[in-house]
């Protein structure tokens, strides 16, 4: 028997074909990323150091580099460079706790989307805070699988509080305001973007069956993020200073 309100729900069919097969495509960044960080250490090393290598000074998000020099790379190259041992390890345990959840959840193509939507979102947003300061570290993507996880979760009717998604939100943001040089922008655009893919997707995939309208959809949020990124890294100064990192 079936309540008036489940009797309306339509009933997904899951085939042995469609059910998940594990979280290979968050098992794969995480694997891209440790190799990211090795090659870091190959080419001179990160700026745990004191200096920085070829891999970080070519893939580091700086605004002057990307528009002057049409480096349009750093814009995706930046989310997979990690400053030190312990950026990386922190990054890499939230991806590993955060992303097979929402992998299972939505799908290995509609978790990747997520993943890129909030990387270059997350790029915007360091590079609207801060265009002439470089920037590094996966925590732009985290913040957006963790900002899809919640409105995935909202959705199933779980609460964001007693699950725990919430209170990992607000440590984060506590530890973003608190300690020096993380980018703050880069968090919050990651964030933004996360949400925004992540409902596309419930809206979309989930509800109306329709996962390339979604994936459209992510694409466009995906563009936009590249066009504010250029537009705001082409007012940039041509004077770097500092670093920044996402984590």
């Amino acid at each position: 028997m079936r309540c008036p309100a489940c009797s309306r729900q339509r009933t997904r069919v899951r085939t042995a074909r469609s059910l998940p097969t594990g979280p290979t495509v968050t098992m794969t960044l995480i694997a891209v990323n440790l190799i990211v960080f090795v090659a870091e250490f190959v080419t001179g090393g990160p700026v745990l150091n004191g200096s920085t290598g070829v891999v970080v000074n070519k893939g580091v998000l700086l605004g002057p580099a990307i528009v002057h020099q049409h480096q349009y790379w750093r814009l995706v190259t930046s989310g997979f460079l990690h400053d030190g041992l312990l950026h990386i390890l922190f990054n890499m345990l939230f991806l590993w706790i955060i992303g097979p959840q929402l992998e299972t959840a939505i799908g290995h193509v509609n978790f990747a989307a997520v993943y890129f939507v909030s990387l270059l979102a997350g790029s915007f947003g360091a590079l609207l805070f801060q265009p002439h300061v470089p920037t590094l570290g996966a925590s732009g993507a985290l913040f957006g699988l963790l900002g899809a996880l919640m409105v995935v979760a909202h959705d199933r009717g779980i609460s964001v509080w007693r699950s725990g998604l919430g209170p990992i939100l607000v440590i984060n943001i506590v530890f973003s305001l608190a300690v020096r040089n993380i980018s703050i922008g880069g968090h919050l655009g990651g964030f933004v973007g996360g949400l925004i893919a992540g409902w596309l997707i419930v809206q979309f995939s989930e509800h109306r069956r329709l996962p390339s309208v979604a994936l459209a959809a992510c694409t466009v949020v995906a563009i936009a993020s590249v066009a504010g990124a250029l537009a705001v890294a082409g007012g940039a100064g041509l004077t770097p200073s500092g670093i920044n990192f996402t984590g």
